[in-house]
Formats: structure tokens, C-alpha cells, sequence
């Protein structure tokens, strides 16, 4: 009887050790369309948001940070409330500045940065400024190659926003980001986020995850050890509560990645959101 209460007090004490080492040894991934900066928004406009968005980075402590329709000037923004933290990427109309970026901020304590570049979603993905198929904007994926300064493990993500109205462009997007990732990321592992503009059960989308294609990635959320935490829808259009249920903003992952949970973020300040998107956050832990 003691000899079998020892053992399990030892194997939770030995479960709770290796948890621990999990939490630790672990990286917090968010993707977030911050909005791009328009007195249109009115109150809602990036001078009365840029400080509740970069509260919610810091808050969560993301170690990478997808963000998306972010202007030159909201990159500066950012870089100066974020402490820490660098980005990568550039803009997609002359891979300078202008234009929106769907840049990288990391966290430099934690991540080296190794290599980083940017293709165009189009027929000619290395010029600048083109733009692919039916869509209405040019659309691009900026990545960067990290090593993980704690783990010394080697990794790669992507960052993207997908065309809103070429339904062509979109499929065509989801087709060349998978080929493009399995050649730059090999079977190194590698992190997708991004606003992909599509839900589910949207073309996109069923392109991406198809099993039956050996470039595939998962959605970090279907694999998350925990329950999705927050709303599954991830657009709110700076209205009282999400558009409807399902989400267009996604983490995926590939080549062994774990996802330990996931969440979509939708605090609210006075009822004023950080952005007409949820950020969604991803606690994932490499292979």
C-alpha cells in the first residue's frame, strides 16, 4: 500500500515536472490585423487603438507576432511601444515601405532571427508590387527563419493576408503558399498565421488542410491540447460582438509542431476593440 501511494505521488510529481518543462520550453504565436490607419474608422481609428493593441501583445507575452494591413507608419508605432521586440517584412506595393505590411514583430530576447524575405502571392512572386490572378490588391508572405535562443531549435513562420475578393486569387494563394513553405521550410517546423480572408469550409481553406495533399498544414486550433478559449469567430467589424461564428484569421502549423492551447483575444476597452479583428494567440511547442 505505501510502496503503490509513493509511486503515484511520484508520477505526479514527475507529470507536473515534465508540464512545467513543456509550459517553459514553449512559444506564444499571435495573429493579428491591427486595421490599417483611416480617419474613416472615426473613434475607432489607429491614434485611439495603437496603444490597446500593443497592450495586448505585451500583456500575452507573444514571442511572434503576425500582423497584417499594417501601414508604415503603425510599424513605427508599434516598434516604439514595443519594447523588446523587432520586426521583419516589408511593403507590399514596392517591398519598401509602401503600402501594407504583413510583417513579423519577435521577440529578441527569445528568437534569433536568421533569414527573412518576401514573396508576392502572384504569377511573378519576386517582383514587387505584382499582383496575382483575380485579386483586387497585391497580397504578399513575409518569413523569417528563427532559432529559438532558449531550445536552440531551428524554425520557420509565414505571414500572410489573403486577397478579399478573387475567389481565383485565393485558391491560388493557398496552392502557391504550400509549395513555397515546404521548399524555404523543408522539414524544418514551421508557423502560418495570417488573415486568409476565408472561413473553414471555404475553398482556401479546404486546400490548405487537405490531408490527401503532402504539403498540407494543420490548423493549430483542431490540434490544441486544451479547448479553444474565446469567441471561434474572429472578425467584429468594431460592432458589439463577432460577425458570426466561424473565424477567417488562422495559426497553422507543420512538421511536428504541438499546439498546447489556443485562443481568440476579445477584451474590449469602453467597448472600444484594439482592432475590427480578434487577435488569436497559440501556445505551441516545437518538435
Amino acid at each position: 500500500m505505501f510502496m503503490r501511494k509513493a509511486f503515484s505521488i511520484l508520477t505526479f510529481l514527475l507529470m507536473t515536472m515534465l508540464g512545467a518543462q513543456a509550459q517553459d520550453a514553449s512559444l506564444e504565436v499571435m495573429t493579428f490585423n491591427i486595421r490599417m490607419n483611416t480617419p474613416h474608422d472615426s473613434s475607432n481609428a489607429w491614434p485611439n487603438r495603437k496603444d490597446l493593441v500593443a497592450s495586448q501583445i505585451l500583456y500575452h507575452q507573444a514571442d511572434l507576432i503576425g500582423v497584417q494591413e499594417a501601414l508604415w507608419q503603425q510599424m513605427v508605432d508599434l516598434q516604439d511601444r514595443l519594447p523588446g521586440y523587432k520586426y521583419l517584412g516589408v511593403g507590399r506595393e514596392d517591398g519598401k515601405q509602401k503600402g501594407e505590411f504583413s510583417a513579423l514583430f519577435y521577440n529578441t530576447k527569445r528568437l534569433e532571427l536568421l533569414e527573412s524575405n518576401t514573396f508576392w502571392l502572384s504569377e511573378t512572386p519576386t517582383v514587387a508590387g505584382s499582383k496575382g490572378w483575380d485579386a483586387a490588391i497585391t497580397r504578399i508572405v513575409s518569413w523569417g527563419k528563427f532559432k529559438d535562443k532558449k531550445t536552440k531549435k531551428i524554425f520557420y513562420h509565414f505571414n500572410t493576408h489573403f486577397d478579399h475578393i478573387g475567389k481565383i486569387a485565393r485558391r491560388e494563394s493557398a496552392k502557391f503558399l504550400l509549395e513555397q513553405v515546404a521548399k524555404i521550410a523543408g522539414k524544418y517546423p514551421a508557423l502560418v498565421t495570417g488573415d486568409f480572408n476565408a472561413e473553414p469550409t471555404d475553398e482556401p481553406i479546404q486546400v490548405i488542410v487537405d490531408t490527401k495533399n503532402p504539403l498540407h498544414l494543420t490548423d493549430s486550433k483542431e490540434i490544441s491540447q486544451t479547448p479553444h478559449y474565446g469567441p471561434t469567430g474572429t472578425f467584429n467589424g468594431f460592432k458589439s460582438h463577432e460577425r458570426n461564428d466561424q473565424p477567417i484569421d488562422y495559426i497553422f502549423v507543420k512538421n511536428g509542431i504541438k499546439v498546447l492551447q489556443h485562443a481568440s483575444i476579445s477584451e474590449t476597452w469602453k467597448g472600444r476593440f484594439a482592432s475590427d479583428h480578434f487577435s488569436v494567440i497559440a501556445r505551441v511547442l516545437l518538435p
